[in-house]
C-alpha cells in the first residue's frame, strides 16, 4: 500500500535555496519508506516534485515540510498551510524545454545553455514547475517547464537536454522576493507576517472572532536594513498586489494632482484587493504638517490620512510604509486605525549577518578559506545592504586577479573561468574597503586592541570585563537572574595610564558595537545643534545595541555648570544628563567616559544611577611595568646586552605611555645609528639590533619631560 503523509509547511534554510529540496524528519522518511535523495510528490492546492533530505536536529518531531520559496509557489502553499508527500518512481530527464519569464535576457547563446545545464543538473522537476536559475551578479532569472521527456516526474542529469522557448511576458517577476531572501530579521518578518499575511489569506478568521484585521503598519531603522525587501517578500508570498509608491512620484506641480495619483494608487489597490499598498520614504510625502511651509505638503497628508482611515472602507487594502526616519512623519498618520503597528529594523546580531552572509553566498563560487563565521563576527555594525556590498566586492577583487590572464582578442577560456573562486583575501580585502552604514555618521574605525596589549592593571580588566562584557554578550543571563546592567563607568587617573587604551581593549575583544564620541564634533555654533546631536547619537546606539558608548576626555564635553552660561556647555550637560536617565536597562547600551580632570566633570554625572562605578587607574608597580616593556619589545631586536629588568627601577613613577615613548626613543636611536654606520660586511651579517644604551638614550628623552628627573646613574650603578 502507497504511503502517504500530511505536513505543516515552513520555510527553508538559507543553503537550501535552488537545491529543490524537502527537508522532513527522519523518522517520517522512514514511514514514507525514503531514503535520502529519493524524490517525492508534493500535493497542495498543485502538484509538485522536490528531493527528500534530512532536517536539522531542532525541527525534529515538530510534523514539518521545509521547502524553499519556488517549491512551495510550485505546490500553490504558503507557510503553516499543509501538503500531502508521497514516494514517486525517480526518472532521468533525457530533455526538458523552459520557458523564461523575462524578455530582457535571451538564451539563445550556446554558452548560456551549458550554464543552464550545469545549474539545473540534479534537481526534480514536473511540467508546469516553475525553477529559478542564479545568474551573474546575484541576478535570478525563472522558467517556467512547458515540457520533459519523459512525462511526469523527472530529474536532470549531465545527459539532459535543455531547450529554451521564446519568452513568457506575460509575468512581470522583477520584484519577486521570498522569506528566504531575508535574513536576521525572524522575529520582524513574524509579526509582519501575521499582521499582512492572515487578513488577506484567511479573512474569516477575524470574522468569527468579530475584531478589525490590522490595515497599516510602519517600518523604520536605519537604512539597507531591509525595510523594502521585507515588504516585497511578504507580497510575493501572499500573490498579494503589490503597489510600490516612491515619495517624489506623487508630488505633481499643478494644484490637486498630486491628491488624485494618490486616490488613484488606492483605488487600483482596492480593484485588484487583496492588495499591499508599499509606500517607501513616507516621510517625504507626509512630513509633519506644522514643520512644513508648502501647501501641496499638507494637502497629501490630509488626503492620506483620509484614505486610511476615512468614511470610505478601504476593503482588503493594507499598506506599508517605511522610512529611516520616524519622527519626521507626521503624528496624525502614527495613530492607531491607520499605523496600526510600528516596527523597529535594527542592524542585526552577529546570527543574523551570518545569515545574511549566507543568502548572499549561496549563489557565489566560494573557496574553502572562506570562513563566513569569522566574516559575522568581523562585521560589526553592517545592515544587510553592507554584507551585499562586502560580497559583491569580494567578487570584484577575484575578477581583478583574473584580468591580467585575459586574452581580450581570443577571449576567456573555459578552464580560466573554472578556476576563478572567492577567496577569504578577498574578503578581508573588500572589508577595508565598506563602511557600515548604521555608524557612518560618527563612525572611528573599529579597535584591534586585545587585553594582552595591556599591560598590568590585572584587578581592573577583570572587573571591568566582570561588568561590562559580560552582561553584553549574555544578556539572556542578565535578565534570568534580574540583575540591573550599570549604565555607565567613568575611568580617571594620570594621563598616560592607559584609560582609553582599556576602552579600546573592551571594545576589540567584545562583541558589541563600538561608537566613539569626540567632543569637538557634538559642539556647533548653531543654538541647540549640539543637543540634537546627542541625542541621535543615544538614539542610534540603541537601534545597533548591544553597544559601548565612549566619551573620551568628557571633561571638556560635560564641566561643572556656571552660574551664567555664554558658552552653552550647561544645555549639554543637561541632555547627558538627561539621555543617561533614560538609559533603560534593556536598552543594552553601555556608556563609558575617561578623564585626567575628575574634579573639572559636573557633579550631577559622578552619582550612581549615572555614572554607577569611577574606576582610577594608578601608575604602574614594578612587576606591571616590566609587562609593559615587554609589550612594547615584543617584535624588536633585542641585543644581548638588553635586560628589561634594569629598566624597572628607574622608570619609577611613570605611566605606561612614558614607557612606550621610552620604547619608541630606543628603536629610533637604533634606527638612527644603523643608518649612519659603514656598511661593511660584518655590520650587514650582524644586522640591526636595539643595544641597552638605546634604552638609556630613550630614558634620558623621556626622563627630561617627567617630574622624576634623570635618573640614569641608577641604571648605570646597576648595569
Amino acid at each position: 500500500m502507497e504511503k502517504v503523509l500530511s505536513f505543516r509547511v515552513a520555510d527553508a534554510m538559507p543553503e537550501d535555496v535552488g537545491q529543490g529540496y524537502v527537508r522532513l524528519d527522519n523518522a517520517d522518511m522512514e514511514q514514507l519508506e525514503i531514503i535520502i535523495g529519493d524524490i517525492v510528490e508534493i500535493q497542495g492546492r498543485k502538484t509538485t516534485v522536490a528531493k527528500a533530505v534530512p532536517c536539522y536536529s531542532q525541527f525534529k518531531n515538530q510534523n514539518l515540510a521545509q521547502l524553499e520559496s519556488i517549491v512551495r509557489e510550485n505546490a500553490g502553499v504558503g507557510i503553516d498551510e499543509r501538503v500531502t508527500v508521497r514516494k514517486v518512481i525517480r526518472q532521468q530527464a533525457q530533455t526538458v524545454v523552459l520557458s523564461p519569464l523575462d524578455v530582457t535576457i535571451d538564451f539563445s547563446d550556446a554558452q548560456d545553455i551549458k550554464h543552464l545545464e550545469r545549474v539545473l543538473n540534479g534537481l526534480p522537476m514536473i511540467t508546469g514547475d516553475r525553477v529559478k536559475v542564479s545568474l551573474a551578479g546575484a541576478r535570478s532569472q525563472y522558467f517556467t517547464v512547458i515540457g520533459t521527456a519523459p512525462q511526469g516526474p523527472v530529474i536532470v542529469n549531465t545527459a539532459t537536454k535543455i531547450k529554451v522557448t521564446k519568452a513568457d511576458a506575460s509575468e512581470d517577476r522583477s520584484f519577486r522576493a521570498s522569506y528566504e531572501d531575508v535574513g536576521g530579521l525572524d522575529k520582524e518578518l513574524q509579526r509582519v507576517r501575521e499582521m499582512v499575511e492572515l487578513p488577506l489569506k484567511f479573512p474569516e478568521i477575524f470574522r468569527q472572532l468579530g475584531v478589525e484585521a490590522p490595515k497599516g503598519v510602519l517600518l523604520y531603522g536605519p537604512p539597507g536594513t531591509g525595510k523594502t525587501l521585507m515588504a516585497r517578500a511578504v507580497a510575493s508570498e501572499t500573490n498579494a498586489a503589490f503597489l510600490h509608491v516612491n515619495g517624489p512620484e506623487i508630488i505633481n506641480k499643478f494644484y490637486g494632482e498630486s491628491e488624485a495619483r494618490l486616490r488613484e494608487i488606492f483605488e487600483t489597490a482596492q480593484r485588484r484587493a487583496p492588495g499591499i499598498i508599499f509606500i517607501d520614504e513616507i516621510d517625504a510625502i507626509a512630513p509633519k504638517r506644522t514643520d512644513v511651509i508648502g501647501d501641496v505638503e499638507k494637502r497629501v497628508v490630509a488626503q492620506l490620512l483620509a484614505l486610511m482611515d476615512g468614511l470610505k472602507n478601504r476593503g482588503q487594502v493594507i499598506v506599508i510604509g517605511a522610512t529611516n526616519v520616524p519622527d519626521m512623519v507626521d503624528p496624525a498618520l502614527r495613530r492607531p486605525g491607520r499605523f496600526d503597528r510600528e516596527l523597529s529594523i535594527n542592524p542585526p546580531d552577529r546570527f543574523g549577518r551570518l545569515r545574511i552572509l549566507k543568502i548572499h553566498t549561496r549563489s557565489m563560487k566560494v573557496d574553502a578559506s572562506v570562513n563566513l563565521d569569522k566574516l559575522a563576527q568581523m562585521t560589526h555594525g553592517f545592515v544587510g545592504a553592507d554584507i551585499a556590498i562586502l560580497c559583491k566586492e569580494a567578487g570584484m577583487n577575484a575578477v581583478r586577479r583574473l584580468l591580467p590572464q585575459i586574452d581580450f582578442a581570443a577571449g576567456i577560456t573555459e578552464e580560466a573561468l573554472n578556476k576563478l573562486t572567492i577567496t577569504m583575501e578577498d574578503f578581508h580585502v573588500a572589508f577595508r574597503e565598506v563602511e557600515p552604514t548604521a555608524t557612518r555618521e560618527f563612525f572611528s574605525e573599529r579597535p584591534t586592541v586585545k587585553w594582552e596589549q595591556v599591560g598590568g592593571l590585572e584587578d581592573i580588566k577583570k572587573n571591568l570585563q566582570a561588568m561590562i562584557e559580560i552582561p553584553l554578550q549574555h544578556y539572556d543571563l542578565v535578565k534570568e537572574i534580574q540583575h540591573n546592567m550599570p549604565k555607565g563607568f567613568l575611568l580617571t587617573g594620570r594621563p598616560g595610564t592607559g584609560k582609553t587604551l582599556v576602552v579600546k581593549a573592551l571594545a576589540g575583544s567584545s562583541e558589541a558595537h563600538f561608537i566613539a564620541v569626540d567632543a569637538a564634533t557634538l559642539n556647533s555654533r548653531w543654538f541647540g545643534e549640539a543637543e540634537k546631536g546627542l541625542r541621535l547619537i543615544f538614539k542610534r546606539a540603541k537601534q545597533i545595541a548591544p553597544c559601548i558608548l565612549f566619551f573620551d576626555e568628557i571633561d571638556a564635553l560635560a564641566p561643572v555648570r556656571a552660574v551664567t552660561d555664554r558658552s552653552g556647555t550647561d544645555r549639554l550637560v543637561s541632555q547627558l544628563l538627561l539621555e543617561l536617565d533614560s538609559l533603560m536597562a534593556s536598552a543594552n547600551v553601555i556608556v563609558v567616559a575617561a578623564t585626567n580632570r575628575p574634579d573639572m566633570v559636573d557633579p550631577a554625572l559622578m552619582r550612581p544611577g549615572r555614572f554607577d562605578y569611577i574606576v582610577e587607574l594608578p601608575l604602574p608597580g614594578p612587576e606591571e611595568r616590566l609587562e609593559i616593556f615587554r609589550i612594547h619589545t615584543a617584535t624588536m631586536p633585542l641585543a644581548v646586552d638588553v635586560n628589561l629588568r634594569f629598566l624597572v627601577n628607574p622608570t619609577a613613577g611613570m605611566a605606561g605611555s612614558d614607557i612606550e615613548a621610552i620604547c619608541k626613543h630606543a628603536s629610533l636611536s637604533a634606527m638612527k645609528r644603523y643608518v649612519s654606520q659603514p656598511r661593511n660586511v660584518a655590520a650587514m651579517s650582524e644586522g640591526f639590533k636595539v643595544l641597552m644604551d638605546d634604552f638609556s638614550y630613550g630614558l634620558r628623552q623621556v626622563s627630561q619631560k617627567t617630574d622624576g628627573g634623570c635618573q640614569t646613574g641608577v641604571m648605570a650603578k646597576e648595569r
